[in-house]
C-alpha cells in the first residue's frame, strides 16, 4: 500500500501497535477485517490532514474524545478538521475517538490508555462523574493539557474549558418563550440528553432561574436520559406528551429533534415553540423547513481554536495572550443562517 506516512503515525491515528499496522500495510495473515479497516481509515486521516499544508511547521498530535450523538461528532470533526488548516506551518493531527453513549468505566480506561501512549493534548465531552475527573487529573499530572468541550468539567485538574456560556445560552430560551407567550398559560417539554452533562444542567438552570423570576406562568416537563437518540428520545416524548396534554411549546437541551417533532404530530398536537441547540444538519434542515423556530447557535470553530491555542499555549508554542474565549451564543432564524 503505497502512503508517505511512517507506521508509528498510521499507528497513533488508529489506536493500534505498529506491528499490527506493518502487518496490514504488507497484507500478512492473521489480521481480522475491522483492523484493516482501522488502518485505511488511519491512512485516509493522515490524508485529508496532510492536503493543503505546503509548509510544515510545529507538529502536534491529539486526541479528541466524545459521547455525543453522530450528528453532532460530524459537525465537530469538520470544525477541527477545518481550522488546524489555519493554524499552518504549524500542523495538528486530530485523533478523533467518538461515540454515542459509553459508560464511564470505558471513557476512564480509553482516556488511561491515551496518557500512557502519549499525546500532545487531549479535548474531552464526557460527563461529570469523578471517575472521568479522576482520569483528567491524571492526564494533567502527567503533563497532558485537557481541554473540555461544550460541556464543563469545573471541579476536574483540566487546563481549560472550550465552548459557550451554557447559562447563558439557557437564560436566552427562556427569554424567547416568556416572551413568546406574554405571560399567558403555557408548558414547556425540556429535553436533555442525560443528567450527567455539566453543560446540559448549566442551560437547564438558567432556563428554570429566568422563567421563575420572570415567568411564572410557564410550567416545565423534563425528560431525560434518551442520550439524544431518536429512538429513546422520542418514546420518552410521547410519553410526556401524552400524560400532559397542555404541552405546547419545547426547548430541546439533548438533541433529538426530529423524534420530538414525530411526537406531537402523532398525537395531533401542535407545538407553538420549539427552541434547539447547535447548527447541525439536522437542526438546519428543521429550520429552513419551518419545523423549528429557533436554533441557539455557537461557532464549533471557535471551540477548536481555543483548544487549538490551549495546547499550543501549554507547549510554549503561543503567546498567552492566545488564551481562552467562550463562544458567543447566537439565535438563529431561517433568515440569518451562518455560512
Amino acid at each position: 500500500m503505497a502512503h508517505p506516512f511512517l507506521v508509528k503515525d498510521i499507528a497513533f491515528q488508529a489506536g493500534l501497535s505498529t506491528a499490527t499496522v506493518d502487518r496490514v500495510l504488507n497484507q500478512r495473515p492473521g489480521v481480522r477485517r475491522q483492523t484493516t479497516a482501522r488502518v485505511h481509515a488511519a491512512i485516509a486521516e493522515l490524508e485529508n490532514q496532510q492536503a493543503g499544508l505546503d509548509v510544515q511547521g510545529r507538529k502536534f498530535a491529539i486526541d479528541i474524545v466524545m459521547e455525543a450523538p453522530e450528528r453532532f461528532t460530524s459537525a465537530v470533526r469538520r470544525a477541527f478538521e477545518s481550522e488546524a488548516q489555519t493554524f499552518a506551518p504549524t500542523v495538528f493531527r486530530c485523533r478523533f475517538h467518538f461515540t454515542e453513549t459509553m459508560r464511564p468505566q470505558d471513557i476512564v480506561h480509553l482516556l488511561d490508555r491515551i496518557r500512557l501512549r502519549g499525546t500532545d493534548g487531549l479535548v474531552l465531552k464526557a460527563p461529570d462523574v469523578p471517575e472521568v475527573v479522576g482520569a483528567v487529573s491524571r492526564l494533567e499530572e502527567s503533563g497532558i493539557p485537557v481541554v473540555t468541550l461544550v460541556t464543563d468539567l469545573p471541579n476536574s485538574q483540566r487546563t481549560a474549558y472550550a465552548g459557550a456560556d451554557n447559562r447563558t445560552a439557557g437564560e436566552t430560551a427562556a427569554y424567547l418563550i416568556g416572551e413568546r407567550f406574554a405571560g399567558a398559560p403555557a408548558t414547556v417539554l425540556v429535553t436533555l440528553s442525560s443528567g450527567r452533562f455539566r453543560g446540559e444542567e448549566e442551560r437547564e438552570i438558567g432556563f428554570r432561574r429566568v422563567l421563575r423570576e420572570r415567568y411564572p406562568s410557564i410550567r416545565i416537563v423534563e425528560i431525560s436520559e434518551g442520550h439524544g437518540r431518536d429512538a429513546e428520545t422520542g418514546a420518552l416524548a410521547g410519553e410526556a406528551l401524552s400524560a400532559h396534554p397542555d404541552i405546547n411549546a419545547a426547548y430541546s437541551i439533548g438533541g433529538g429533534n426530529r423524534s420530538v417533532l414525530s411526537a406531537f404530530e402523532r398525537l395531533d398536537r401542535r407545538c407553538s415553540l420549539f427552541i434547539a441547540h447547535d447548527l447541525d444538519e439536522d437542526n438546519l434542515a428543521l429550520l429552513r423547513a419551518r419545523r423549528i423556530h429557533f436554533v441557539l447557535h455557537h461557532d464549533l470553530k471557535t471551540d477548536a481554536r481555543t483548544a487549538f491555542r490551549t495546547i499550543m499555549l501549554h507547549r510554549r508554542a503561543a503567546s498567552a495572550a492566545a488564551g481562552p474565549q467562550l463562544s458567543a451564543v447566537v439565535v438563529i432564524t431561517p433568515y440569518n443562517v451562518p455560512d
